[in-house]
């Protein structure tokens, strides 16, 4: 993934946003932008390509090089809950990408699929996934094998119909044992690569996650979690946010001195 970042001249003239872009960035045009970028903000918030700049206006572009003509399938071991002609339950493991993305074009649970439902070359990057997990995080993933059940799943989870849950070790006390932690979340200023929860903004996208904590041992807490909303590291994020990151999370976390060797699983 790559970002960009750049402001409007006090001389520039009013005109397309994507066409700005394609003459202010080296190496980039408009087509180029539209195919490749996944979001463009401008001032804080999204705009369409078809905004007209003007003067001192900020603009950041989240942008993702061309995906391959087609994704190999890989003979990667699999951890399989469950199976039928319709779906493929996976327990993934820690350190798998769930499907292909810059930097990530081989060795993710798309490649492994296609080998064990013995699939060619696919030019479809999330050939039968309609959820995902971070890569740094474990946890079963359901797959579709054919369109319909696609279809269907990807409704349920539009609707809320199937819930997601997580369990979590993290660092301290919550100081409410349930709740509902409501933010927006917004890439971190200091570092791109990274993301932030904040309040009373109107950036970036909001954020919901409903919470319970079920005991407690020491300094740490062990949590449910369900999600309201699927943002990357929302949970991550957002545990941070409360003052409890989660045990081992290296990005955003903090060295444990009783477990100094945990990692996110």
């Amino acid at each position: 993934m790559s970002f960009f970042s750049l402001t409007v001249a006090e001389n520039a003239k009013s005109e397309r946003l994507d066409k700005y872009i394609a003459e202010n960035i080296a190496d980039m045009n408009r087509s180029k932008l539209k195919s490749g970028a996944v979001s463009i903000l401008v001032n804080g918030k999204t705009q369409k390509i078809s905004y007209k700049v003007r003067a001192n206006d900020k603009i950041e572009v989240e942008w993702e090089d061309n995906v391959p003509c087609d994704i190999s399938p890989e003979n990667i071991g699999l951890e399989i809950l469950y199976e039928d002609e319709d779906v493929t339950v996976v327990n993934k493991v820690q350190g798998m990408v769930t499907h292909p993305a810059i930097g990530n074009w081989s060795g993710t649970l798309v490649n492994a699929l296609l080998f064990h439902w013995g699939k060619g070359d696919t030019t479809n990057l999330r050939a039968g996934i309609v959820h995902r997990l971070d890569k740094d995080t474990s946890g079963v993933i359901i797959t579709a094998r054919n369109r319909r059940a696609e279809e269907i799943l990807q409704q349920q989870i539009r609707a809320h119909s199937t819930k997601k849950e997580y369990i979590l070790i993290v660092q301290g006390i919550l100081k409410e044992s349930s709740g509902v932690i409501k933010t927006q979340i917004i890439r971190d200023p200091s570092d791109r690569k990274k993301f932030k929860a904040v309040i009373d903004s109107d950036k970036g996208k909001s954020a919901i996650t409903y919470y319970r904590c079920f005991a407690t041992y020491g300094n740490y807490s062990l949590v449910r979690v369900r999600l309201g909303t699927g943002r990357t590291h929302q949970i991550r994020v957002h545990m941070k946010y409360m003052g409890c990151p989660i045990l081992g999370d290296s990005i955003y976390g903090k060295k444990d001195k009783i477990f100094p060797n945990a990692t996110l699983k």
